[in-house]
């Protein structure tokens, strides 16, 4: 499977500044080194806990923000080298759906004019082909002609959500990318929206970022993993294999805590506890940045950083695993 996103080495780091002068005094290393592919036609589901880096490397990839270091290939341009004009082309492709629907829309814009906006900014077509083509979207996400005239606080979270998911596809993106879609809905929401987003996948071959801290929702709609740690991928593989057979130590917690349905298998279950927080992003150990809190430390992983490496068919950065 051909990779339609590359990311290469990619480092975002925010300075710190202090004094009246605002002398940098440090960096916040969001993102620290972060290598990994999107295949085409995947969900590759990113995970992890809060402040580990998710959002901002998923902003590195709309261009939203400029990387420190690094590249991005998007179907094998390189993302990080292109003018503005290039930049205008490539947001076509690549768009996203954010956590909180009412935040991503104009609360003065009605539904018609929210999502006809990049149809009016990046394309040249006329007013009836416009109005037929979001007629045909609104159909396409589960709502009906009669939400076009209303405004973002007419609509339910769910609905809102669904708005937000036809503006992200009135251009006809490649990539999607997801942050936490769904952890501002309700649980019988959430379940509707995961459908309604494997069935357009599956309707129009869509690739798919998908951020969330719900290792449930990821192991349900994801292809492949990227387990996310202090700005670094500790662990990435098949979704599947991953969730069953975790290797890396911070990937064996944080996937014991998945809650199971089955009450028996539920209460046989062990489940891994990890001491400690997540480091600050402005001073991270030395060696392995898990090392503090793993409970297999030896005297090499606080000396020595690991690399990815291939274990089993995935890519896992523990010394314990090499």
């Amino acid at each position: 499977m051909s990779a339609l996103v590359s990311v290469v080495n990619l480092k975002k780091y925010f300075p710190l500044k202090s004094g009246m002068l605002d002398r940098v005094a440090g960096y916040v290393r969001a993102v620290d080194d972060v290598t990994l592919d999107i295949d085409k036609g995947e969900t590759l589901g990113l995970v992890g806990e809060s402040g580990s880096g998710k959002t901002t490397l998923a902003r590195c990839i709309l261009k939203l923000i400029d990387p420190t270091a690094g590249e991005i290939f998007f179907e094998g341009a390189n993302m990080t080298k292109l003018d503005e004009a290039a930049i205008r082309e490539f947001r076509r492709h690549i768009q996203a759906v954010f956590q909180n629907p009412f935040q991503s829309l104009d609360p003065r814009w009605s539904i018609a004019d929210i999502i006809s906006e990049p149809l009016r900014t990046h394309m040249r077509m006329a007013d009836k082909e416009i109005d037929d083509q979001i007629a045909r979207l609104m159909s396409f996400v589960g709502l009906g002609e009669e939400q076009l005239y209303k405004y973002p606080h007419e609509l339910s979270g769910g609905q809102a959500q669904r708005v937000a998911m036809a503006r992200a596809l009135v251009l006809s993106p490649k990539l999607v990318i997801l942050d936490e879609p769904t952890s501002a809905l309700d649980v019988s929401v959430q379940a509707q929206m995961l459908n309604l987003l494997a069935d357009i996948k599956k309707k129009i071959g869509l690739t798919y970022l998908f951020i969330s801290h719900d290792l449930s929702v990821v192991r349900y709609i994801s292809d492949r993993v990227a387990i996310f740690y202090a700005g670094s991928v500790a662990e990435i593989g098949d979704s599947a294999e991953v969730f069953t057979k975790p290797l890396h130590p911070y990937s064996q917690a944080l996937l014991s805590q998945v809650p199971i349905p089955d009450p028996k298998i539920a209460r046989s279950k062990k489940k891994i506890l990890i001491k400690g927080e997540i480091p600050s992003l402005v001073s991270l150990p030395s060696g392995c940045r898990f090392h503090p809190r793993c409970p297999y430390v030896k005297e090499k992983c606080v000396r020595d950083e690991p690399q990815l490496a291939n274990v089993e068919n995935r890519m896992v950065k523990c010394w314990l695993c090499q």
